[in-house]
């Protein structure tokens, strides 16, 4: 390109097609995550209400069981596949979730009763929970420093594109009677053939092969019993040790984590309503179909999303990736009590539920921008993961509560409302939380 800078031209040569490829993977495995979640938020109350025949006022506390044993299975998928991709590569660890969730979202959907779909979506949890760390990783290490926060940015719009899919597909799969949840579960198989693509087309980033060899070779030294300098004394560390035995990791983690839990609690105990809400505001304005209501209201709150995800990364790469999230922690404080205890007329609603999607799922692209950035190669995908599930363990319990206190507030508008406050935490936190990363290169 005429008049391209030395630096433009520096980052344009370094995309290559393992750039491309490694994000298309990552992009694709994160898009089907989506789509699983959030078909589960589209057919909790309809799965529990055929499994346990209970009826919908006392269906709260038994849906969001569902979605804590889904996040804790998730957590737990999460911390594992982290400390294996930095340890056996990310494109292995990939695949393997891929499997895992594919196969037990098929048995999802042979549940029988309650407790079968309690424990086949903790298992599905498992694999969810297994893709994102090794993808985010993948993704940063293979991109340049000048468009790394757009590219993670792009990379977690694929969850909220697995969302939108998930939508457009309840909107068929909706009509076809008593079984439609069975169906969206069924759907969920499918991404299992993906893995085909990342077995031939994917390899791992250089910069955690040529790791990895350090590693081993320094594993084999100290074997040896050769001494090491401390530089290798670090290297061959248990990763989740270094992450938070290193004084300096764990502060930073351990702040992380404050924020992991904001997000996580934001939209796991507030967010996932969105839909009840929706058919709650449609009955009352005396729309015929409030769950169709709610499904487009759904629909564009996970447009939404889209462009939160998207634009966090952009505004990340113009302003610096703290300031961002502070703007998008802000505005998701402001945004809860906008929605649901303001927002009564359904035109608003969807209006405003979109806005809503903008910030707070679109928060979540901090994760993958800035927290790969803090940590060494050798314990990044370690590190991501613990930030990104660690704190699911928690928010799972809070997920619960905010059934139970859905139910004994009176709605879920004033539980929503409570539990927003969360946010609150995410703007004391992040001024403190670790150093600005806008342009510099991956710590090695």
């Amino acid at each position: 390109m005429v008049g391209a800078t030395g630096k433009e031209r520096s980052w344009r040569a370094n995309i290559d097609a393992a750039s491309w490829t490694g994000l298309i993977a990552s992009w694709f495995g994160w898009f089907f995550d989506g789509y699983e979640t959030y078909t589960l938020v589209l057919i909790a109350a309809i799965s529990v209400r055929a499994l346990t025949h209970l009826p919908p006022p006392q269906l709260p506390p038994y849906i969001a069981g569902l979605f804590a044993i889904t996040l804790v299975g998730w957590a737990t998928g999460g911390l594992l596949a982290g400390v294996l991709a930095d340890y056996i590569g990310r494109k292995r660890v990939m695949i393997y979730s891929i499997v895992i969730y594919a196969l037990f979202a098929l048995l999802s959907a042979a549940s029988a009763n309650y407790w079968w779909l309690l424990i086949a979506r903790f298992c599905t949890g498992i694999g969810i929970g297994g893709e994102w760390g090794s993808g985010a990783s993948l993704v940063n290490e293979l991109w340049p420093p000048a468009i790394r926060g757009r590219v993670a940015g792009i990379f977690q719009t694929a969850f909220g594109v697995g969302f939108l899919l998930a939508t457009v597909v309840w909107l068929f799969v909706a009509p076809a009677g008593p079984n439609n949840w069975r169906i969206m579960l069924i759907l969920g198989f499918l991404p299992a053939l993906f893995v085909l693509y990342i077995r031939t087309k994917v390899k791992d980033p250089e910069l955690w092969t040529n790791a990895d060899a350090q590693r081993r070779a320094a594993a084999a030294r100290a074997a040896r019993g050769e001494q090491l300098p401390q530089n290798e004394r670090e290297l061959v560390k248990f990763s989740v040790s270094r992450v938070f035995g290193t004084p300096e990791l764990a502060k930073r983690t351990i702040l992380l984590l404050l924020l992991s839990l904001t997000t996580l609690i934001g939209w796991w105990g507030i967010s996932t309503w969105v839909p009840q809400y929706a058919a709650g505001v449609a009955a009352k304005a005396g729309i015929a179909d409030p769950r169709g209501f709610a499904t487009t209201t759904a629909l564009l709150y996970n447009v939404g999303a889209i462009i939160g995800y998207a634009g966090f990364g952009f505004v990340a790469d113009a302003i610096g990736r703290k300031l961002t999230m502070w703007i998008y922690f802000l505005a998701s404080l402001i945004i809860n009590p906008v929605l649901f205890l303001w927002t009564k007329d359904p035109t608003m609603v969807v209006i405003v539920a979109t806005i809503n999607g903008i910030f707070t799922l679109g928060q979540f692209s901090w994760m993958a921008v800035y927290v790969p950035e803090l940590y060494p190669t050798a314990v990044r995908a370690t590190a991501a993961s613990v930030v990104f599930n660690l704190a699911r363990y928690l928010v799972a319990i809070t997920t619960f509560y905010a059934g139970v206190l859905a139910v004994r507030l009176g709605g879920i508008a004033e539980a929503a409302t409570v539990i927003g406050f969360v946010y609150i935490l995410g703007l004391v936190v992040t001024p403190f939380v670790g150093r600005e990363t806008k342009g510099e290169p991956l710590p090695a």
